[in-house]
């Protein structure tokens, strides 16, 4: 299927022809369904800290002096964002949709000339949307206005420095964050952050390091037909797509920091409503130094001498903690196999009580090796024609906000290489059209998912207060985004 010229072409990108070879295997053969156990629920899985715990975290945190670092993923378009609009322009939902439609409640109103809001609505939309306009349709999330506060609107972008500010400092006052970008809106993020730095500093009496990443082009997966053949354009190359967000392994794994801060870019509220945000992002950067310690702690004393009485502890620290159960494992190698299971990138991830909003979930999974482990799992990893599958989905009591506190320190002070830690068995397979032809495409491991599969997770309530996202342009209007 594949000839030398495709090899070249696969060996510019960065990639390997194994790593093709394996992904055309994929298109035939599938991704073997997951072991699930059960939901992660607050009787096994999910955490609820008291106050005391949470002022105990918060004040580890605090007295924390290495390198936080937040990482903000901000390429995706907001095409899907404007799709109400697109099919109201386009006259899907009828002249009703259109005239119902009040333009001056969202916080890009003012970017709009006066001239056309006199005017007819749809060429209003047609401005928002265009590119002989704002360019709404075509540019990233992180670009839009999403708040208005009086005579001034501020996108997300904007809004993740002030956030990032309140709690993403590090011990030299440096709030460093690094936001992943598409090529054609690199400038554009340079230009808004050199125009509000300084307002910026001035305001949370930090200095910010911001950098942008852009997904590597090695990470884009090759394109297939419906029957399993690789996908070529007209002049007979390969076609590779964007990998999906578990790309950005590689990403993240370039960052050299204590902490990393996760989080979405479109999920960002008002500032005055940014409490709750602030302190459980404290809380659970405080539960993972927490954890952390006493995860090297337990790594440390290994190394040396390993009597029953700490194999005992440590069974019962993966079991009550991270919900480890652990399988039979001959003593000859109990010791290594120990340290091998601790020695990891750890990640303490927030999970909102489930209220209906899309997303993934948290649940028990049974490992190759025998072991449980936490997972996030997203719906398409699910067989939801699996009966009892059905059912844990039904028990399920929390979803993934992606509010995620990590660490890929070493306990001797090294960075864990994050590749060696997916699971390269969890990606999916979506339909896709090119040039009209319909194609499969292959999405890596997501980067919360499968990415991190082999890290050690916990999983901790936190309110719903903290998770505003907006996946339409109408979910401006919800109070977390409007001043009313």
């Amino acid at each position: 299927m594949l000839s030398q010229r495709d090899f070249e072409q696969i060996e510019k990108r960065g990639s390997s022809k194994e790593i093709v070879i394996s992904q055309l295997e994929y298109f035939k053969l599938g991704f073997p369904n997951l072991n699930i156990v059960s939901p992660a629920t607050p009787g096994r899985g999910v955490k609820i800290l008291n106050r005391e715990e949470q002022l105990r975290a918060i004040e580890l945190y605090s007295g924390f002096k290495g390198n936080v670092y937040k990482f903000v993923p901000a390429s995706g378009a907001a095409t899907r964002m404007f799709k109400d609009l697109f099919e109201i322009l386009n006259n899907k939902h009828g002249d009703a949709g259109l005239q119902s439609l009040d333009i001056s409640k969202f916080p890009f109103y003012d970017e709009i000339p006066e001239s056309l809001i006199k005017g007819d609505k749809r060429a209003v939309i047609e401005y928002l949307l265009s590119e002989k306009g704002l360019g709404y349709g075509s540019l990233p999330k992180g670009l839009i206005k999403f708040h208005k506060y009086g005579e001034v609107s501020k996108t997300p972008f904007e809004e993740h420095l002030a956030e990032g500010g309140q709690y993403a400092v590090s011990g030299d006052g440096v709030c460093r964050i690094s936001f992943t970008v598409s090529p054609e809106h690199l400038e554009k993020f340079k230009y808004l952050l050199n125009r509000v730095k300084s307002l910026y500093e001035e305001k949370f009496g930090c200095k910010y390091d911001v950098s942008f990443s852009i997904q590597k082009p090695s990470t884009d997966t090759i394109a297939a037909t419906i029957n399993n053949e690789p996908f070529r354009d007209r002049d007979g190359n390969l076609v590779f797509r964007p990998g999906g967000h578990g790309a950005l392994i590689e990403n993240l794994n370039d960052i050299d920091a204590h902490i990393i801060i996760i989080k979405n870019i479109d999920n960002i509220c008002r500032e005055e409503l940014r409490e709750d945000t602030i302190w459980w992002k404290k809380v659970l950067a405080g539960k993972l130094l927490e954890t952390q310690d006493r995860i090297f702690n337990y790594i440390r004393c290994l190394k040396g001498s390993c009597d029953s009485s700490l194999v005992e502890e440590i069974k019962t620290f993966f079991n009550s903690e991270l919900s480890i159960e652990l399988p039979n494992v001959p003593e000859a190698i109990l010791k290594d196999y120990l340290i091998e299971k601790l020695n990891r990138p750890i990640r303490v991830c927030g999970m909102v009580v489930n209220t209906g909003e899309p997303g993934g979930g948290p649940y028990i999974v049974k490992d190759n090796d025998g072991s449980t482990s936490l997972q996030i799992l997203e719906s398409a990893q699910l067989n939801t024609e699996d009966i009892a599958v059905k059912e844990m989905i039904t028990k399920s009591t929390h979803f993934n906000p992606v509010d995620i506190v990590c660490s890929f320190k070493t306990f001797n002070g090294c960075s864990f290489d994050l590749t060696k830690y997916i699971d390269r068995e969890t990606g999916f397979i979506t339909s896709k059209s090119i040039e009209g032809e319909l194609v499969k495409a292959l999405e890596l491991p997501g980067l919360w998912n499968g990415a991190m599969s082999q890290w050690n997770t916990l999983f901790v309530e936190v309110p719903v207060t903290t998770f505003s996202p907006v996946k339409t342009v109408f979910d401006l209007l919800r109070p977390e985004h409007s001043a009313g």
